[in-house]
């Protein structure tokens, strides 16, 4: 039996799908998802990348690593090649950088991965970053995060493979259950899970299973319309300088009137 069929069968009990369930979310018709488990047919390639969305792995470990035998970590299940996240491109065949703003976040979750949703997002082009990554711009809901405000945009660089997360950075994890959420993250401390810290320590630090996780971007740039507030000392410095800056105005006054 051909490598895919193998795992097409192993992924979908995996996921708890029926046939029939499969072949809606692939656009086939039950009996031929029977046929690819029984190796009576061999899916086109464009089945194969659908097949390979739903299941959220890479086209290459679908096709020629066979999961069955346990050679698939639950780490791998992040794994997404490029030809499968959905982009757009401008005018002269250059990525846009597609926001998603606060209100959009919900439908995010249930669009990421559809090309007809990431075309009808709004575009940014922001020329300094640098072309061999793919970007996305996140608005953020909250003060978690402080000095990032609510309202303020990250801008997010395309993380395919956890094994690429540095412990201790910022990322956007874009998540099944919590939905879209900008922490530091610690990948290792905890096996199969992700540590979550944010850095407005009112918050409490939290856990989440490396199976929830969609999509990770990391932290590439931020845009702000707030003006960042300095420590300001206490009222009582400023009268001590308010007091001073009169008196060297007196002195001043007085000096020219002699």
């Amino acid at each position: 039996m051909e490598i895919i069929n193998t795992n097409i069968r192993y992924l979908r009990e995996e996921s708890g799908l029926t046939q029939k369930e499969l072949a809606a979310k692939v656009d086939v018709k039950q009996p031929v998802i029977g046929s690819y488990e029984e190796n009576r047919a061999t899916p086109p390639l464009p089945v194969v990348i659908k097949l390979a969305e739903v299941f959220r792995v890479d086209i290459t470990t679908l096709i020629k690593i066979d999961l069955s035998k346990g050679s698939r970590s639950k780490k791998e299940k992040l794994v997404r090649g490029k030809e499968i996240l959905a982009i757009t491109v401008d005018g002269k065949g250059r990525e846009n950088v597609e926001l998603v703003p606060q209100k959009a976040s919900a439908g995010y979750l249930a669009g990421f991965n559809d090309p007809e949703y990431i075309r009808e997002l709004p575009k940014m082009h922001i020329p300094l970053l640098p072309k061999s990554a793919t970007y996305r711009a996140f608005e953020i809901k909250g003060d978690s995060m402080l000095p990032v405000k609510s309202g303020d945009i990250i801008i997010g660089k395309y993380i395919d493979n956890l094994a690429k997360i540095v412990s201790g950075k910022t990322y956007l994890i874009i998540t099944r259950s919590e939905g879209i959420v900008y922490k530091r993250v610690f990948p290792q401390l905890i096996k199969d899970k992700l540590l979550l810290i944010s850095d407005n320590r009112t918050y409490s630090p939290y856990v989440i299973d490396i199976q929830e996780v969609l999509e990770i971007w990391a932290y590439a740039g931020r845009v702000t319309l707030f003006e960042e507030e300095q420590d300001l000392p206490q009222t009582h410095v400023f009268d001590s300088m308010a007091e001073q800056f009169i008196e060297l105005l007196a002195a001043s006054k007085k000096g020219r009137s002699n």
